[in-house]
């Protein structure tokens, strides 16, 4: 499932209620910095091909102010404008000056409105994404794993990002973000998946109290994967997973 447009929406949201999203990467083609083999958008490209190039900074802004004058004449009001779309919304070169933009006219249009960002945390070596992120105080990145073998085989990561790297620049956040975590069994080319397991669950759970974030978002697979092999956790599972975070102090919610 590939998003079409730029601005898209608003969609009905399990975790953000009447979001309106925002897609700054190629519409026909998958762009990211991870390939999860959950992705409902299906695997990860390595290049833009062809004419499928990311939306320049003032056509973003354009298309978004159109479409909040729309939503006003509608009498819809989203309770978030929120990054996601084809792949890793921080990829885009300009994606600060964007989320600025943003903030600016959600302050204009829907001032209750959050601006949240779904990410899944590779970009945050770079200071102007980290900055950027800690700015919208909604931001929620990406923990599925808790330990280095699991992180490659569930979210199969471009050379160089490791599950470490990743854990520290959480950590400075100083707890202003949301960890959003899913959990899946299967199999990969014979390997078991299953982040799950009590050994990988606990180690998870170490990197969660360690970040300490506002809280944890806890979901299954929900759509098609581009891996067949998987199962969606049962709710019951899921559930006794948030009340292990709670234990730690840390608040948690599963959607399911």
């Amino acid at each position: 499932m590939l998003f079409q447009d730029v601005v898209f929406g608003p969609i009905k949201s399990r975790r953000l209620g009447i979001s309106l999203g925002i897609n700054l990467l190629p519409v026909e083609t998958k762009y990211c910095t991870f390939n999860c083999i959950y992705c409902e958008c299906g695997w990860s490209h390595d290049k833009i091909k062809g004419e499928n190039k990311l939306p320049e900074r003032e056509v973003v802004k354009a298309k978004l102010e159109e479409k909040l004058k729309s939503l006003i004449e509608e009498g819809i009001r989203p309770d978030a404008i929120t990054f996601a779309g084809n792949g890793e919304p921080t990829i885009h070169p300009q994606f600060p000056e964007i989320l600025e933009d943003t903030i600016q006219l959600k302050n204009k249009y829907f001032p209750d409105a959050k601006v949240s960002v779904l990410s899944n945390a590779s970009t945050l070596d770079k200071p102007a994404i980290f900055q950027a992120l800690k700015k919208t105080g909604n931001s929620m990145l990406k923990l599925d794993a808790g330990t280095e073998e699991m992180f490659r085989l569930i979210n199969g990561p471009r050379s160089g990002i490791t599950l470490k790297a990743i854990v520290e620049k959480l950590k400075e956040f100083k707890g202003e973000l949301i960890i959003q975590t899913l959990f899946v069994r299967g199999t990969l080319e014979g390997k078991k998946i299953d982040n799950t397991a009590e050994k990988e669950l606990s180690s998870w759970l170490r990197h969660i109290k360690a970040i300490n974030p506002k809280y944890v978002m806890i979901y299954p697979i929900d759509r098609a994967t581009p891996l067949e092999t998987l199962e969606k956790v049962p709710f019951a599972e899921l559930v006794k997973i948030a009340e292990r975070i709670e234990k730690i102090g840390i608040r948690a919610q599963v959607y399911y």
